[in-house]
């Protein structure tokens, strides 16, 4: 059976994928290598990172949403964040079972502690490139992740 045939853009497009897989690979492995000297991996300070950008304690499923993951396994992330001491849950006053994620004072140090590494190593990956350029492909990023949004639902 013949294959359909993609457009030029579709081409373009297919190959950036598959480096986009690849670069988030290294990307988790690097966040990884950077920052286990606090006790993180790239999906705790992930998860971290998503209750500081809230604008007030959320549940997980916000949360997860947020981060476009899966409720299940950021359910599991908050869980041993809060084994760990670096998140609390608070009384949900708008549903009772949907408890409210907040940052400790152990997970907000645990945090500023990743972000103090990140700058230098990210200004280091981000020398050579204009900022100009890196804001392109971020819209193109952005793009695609909001056709892909879009498409699902």
């Amino acid at each position: 059976m013949k294959q359909p045939s993609r457009t030029p853009a579709g081409e373009a497009l297919s190959a950036l994928v598959l480096d986009l897989f690849r670069v988030n690979t290294l990307l988790l492995t690097a966040g990884d290598r950077l920052v286990a000297p606090l006790g993180l991996t790239s999906a705790r300070w992930q998860v971290l990172g998503a209750i500081v950008a809230a604008d007030r304690p959320q549940p997980v499923a916000w949360l997860a949403r947020d981060l476009g993951g899966n409720r299940q396994n950021v359910q599991r992330i908050i869980n041993d964040l809060h084994h760990d001491g670096l998140v609390a849950f608070e009384a949900n006053p708008h549903h009772r079972r949907a408890q409210l994620v907040v940052l400790t004072e152990k997970g907000r140090r645990a945090f500023d502690s990743a972000m103090e590494l990140q700058a230098p190593w990210i200004n280091e990956i981000a020398a050579g490139f204009s900022a100009k350029d890196i804001r392109a492909v971020h819209g193109l990023i952005v793009g695609l992740r909001d056709r892909l949004e879009s498409a699902g639902k």
